[in-house]
């Protein structure tokens, strides 16, 4: 079957226009119509159905339209990835990282640069379930989330760290010389959380939830660095991943220990949709391998 008359049918098919088709395809409308006529002659069937300017399709021309969009589909998931075999130094690739996670890649990022320097690379910070759903629908190849993503989106994932999770609070809050804290012991401690978009809130509520009971939520804010200051102001207890915690200048003004039983862990990872990735997303991750702590 010759794929440039496939494509010509699902065109006009998607458009319900010769006209149109023939406008968007650049081409002239009788070569669209000639074309429908060599694919029906080589079907052994009639497609379309002409009745003035509305084209209905026949029982074959359904089979053929439905069947015909999935093999135009693998023909252009084909040319992209041999495009990409061809040009395995160029390209260019949008990864999409949470604010929180974006303060662990800064030496990836140089890696990146001086390993790839011709692939054009672009950085999209928002959260974690957010940058889920955008690689979802097709808006970004590959973005970054904390564990686990929303099993309804079904992506691929893979980890890229792990830290567990410590409590911080204003001095005093926890007994002296404690250094953990069980999970349970947060049910009566209000909390001053990120906002629910991020997944590293959501992961919370599930372990919450897991534990039995209703977190009391003094306070939600986009920003680590608020939460820190509302803990140190007294307002409530803040729940960050332990990288931040080895930030802070701590001192006199905060009490900081690790929660257990279950222990917590803030695991970041890559998230992406199907089976395959450009040659740009495949260098990143292998950068991500070799620079990042296993």
């Amino acid at each position: 079957m010759d794929l440039r008359s496939l494509r010509y049918f699902v065109e006009t098919v998607r458009l319900n226009s010769f006209t149109q088709a023939a406008e968007s395809l650049h081409v002239t409308q009788s070569t669209i119509s000639k074309m429908v006529r060599q694919l029906e002659q080589e079907v052994g069937a009639q497609l379309l159905l002409r009745e003035g300017r509305t084209l209905t399709l026949t029982d074959t021309g359904s089979v053929v339209y439905a069947r015909g969009e999935q093999m135009l589909a693998v023909m252009q998931q084909l040319t992209a990835e041999v495009r990409d075999t061809q040009e395995a130094r160029r390209g260019q690739l949008t990864i999409g990282i949470p604010p929180m996670i974006n303060l662990l890649f800064t030496p990836v990022l140089k890696a990146f640069r001086q390993r790839h320097p011709d692939i054009a690379l672009t950085l999209r910070e928002d959260a974690g379930q957010a940058l889920e759903r955008q690689v979802a629908m097709g808006e970004l190849e590959i973005g970054m989330t904390v564990l686990p993503a929303d099993p309804h989106l079904t992506l691929q994932t893979s980890p890229i760290a792990s830290y567990p999770i410590w409590a911080l609070a204003a001095r005093g809050t926890f007994q002296k010389h404690r250094t953990t804290l069980k999970l349970k012991a947060l049910a009566g401690m209000p909390l001053v959380l990120l906002k629910d978009d991020f997944a590293l809130t959501r992961s919370l509520r599930h372990a919450f939830s897991a534990a039995g009971f209703e977190p009391q939520i003094a306070a939600q804010s986009g920003q680590w660095d608020w939460l820190v200051a509302m803990a140190s102001a007294g307002m409530g207890v803040a729940l960050l991943p332990e990288p931040f915690i080895h930030r802070l200048a701590i001192g006199h003004r905060l009490d900081a220990v690790r929660l257990v039983e279950p222990e917590l862990q803030w695991q970041a990872a890559h998230v992406w949709r199907g089976d395959y990735l450009s040659h740009a997303a495949r260098a990143w991750l292998a950068v991500c391998e070799d620079v990042l702590p296993a």
